[in-house]
């Protein structure tokens, strides 16, 4: 696939043939080094060490859902960044939330951002939510031989299914078997005590304002057990990523709207540093 054309002005005739909708079949045909999976790695002994991030939470409400994750990534015992994003806009329509191996991880999703641009400008038409979650999950399978070297990337997947008007959520796992989850999800390594949180907190009939809260209630649990999840952390103004979903499209909370929700949590907690004993929504 290598432009030999620099005088003609003209692109390579592999981008000049018409093909698969699909941009990963596109790149596996032309250059399919380029694709993570395909990628060989030098032996090694043990589980090779690398950023992780972890937490990812989301939560549907009427009219939407709600993805969000905390900003910690760690090397082992270390805090290998206090910053990291692990949410990003798939299209208009959907979100993913990274956890796993942090470059491996934003890596698929940059993939997966425009094998979705690549099917629209080919096909005229979007991808159905259906059928990004199922695009998703190939992507996760192809790197099953990473995932066995202990560079494993299990995302979180979110969006507004616009056919059936509802907001919808997608878990995964390193093989790239996926599973809708119903009302909320979590993954990572404090999913088990964000989705205690969620269990306690979740209605049916959470306003979006709710919605937000609930996740970042949760991840201020979460970080409450896990050591490898970052809590809001004011001293540095660093706060969760939040987003919402809605047929207006994808909308990320700015950082005075999340931290707004985070010291309003804080400032709860200090009124009961036990505990909510009653519902904090």
């Amino acid at each position: 696939m290598e432009a030999n054309s620099r005088g003609t002005g003209r692109l390579p005739a592999a981008f000049l043939t018409p093909g698969s909708s699909s941009f990963m079949d596109f790149l596996a045909e032309h250059q399919p080094e380029l694709l993570p999976g395909n990628r060989q790695l030098p032996p090694t002994q043990g589980v090779i060490e690398a950023p992780h991030g972890t937490t990812i939470v989301a939560v549907t409400f009427p009219g939407g859902v709600v993805l969000a994750g905390d900003r910690r990534a760690t090397m082992g015992n270390v805090i290998a960044q206090r910053d990291i994003e692990k949410v990003f806009p798939a299209d208009e329509y959907s979100a993913v939330g990274i956890a796993g191996t942090a470059g491996l991880a934003v890596e698929m999703v940059k993939l997966f951002q425009l094998e979705l641009e690549h099917f629209e400008k080919v096909e005229g038409a979007q991808l159905s939510l259906e059928g990004k979650a199922n695009r998703l999950s190939t992507m996760i399978r192809s790197n099953l031989g990473m995932a066995m070297q202990g560079l494993a990337v299990v995302p979180l997947f979110a969006g507004y299914d616009v056919d059936r008007a509802k907001g919808r959520i997608f878990s995964y796992d390193v093989t790239g078997g996926r599973t809708e989850e119903r009302g909320f999800a979590a993954t990572g390594s404090g999913s088990v005590f964000a989705r205690g949180a969620m269990k306690k907190l979740y209605r049916d009939d959470l306003s979006e304002a709710d919605a937000t809260t609930l996740v970042v209630q949760a991840l201020y649990d979460a970080a409450d057990d896990d050591s490898a999840t970052g809590g809001p952390d004011v001293a540095r103004r660093i706060y969760p990523i939040v987003t919402v979903i809605t047929e207006d499209g994808f909308r990320r909370l700015t950082e005075d709207e999340s931290s707004e929700i985070a010291r309003s949590i804080l400032e709860r907690r200090l009124e009961q540093p036990d505990g909510p004993r009653a519902a904090l929504l």
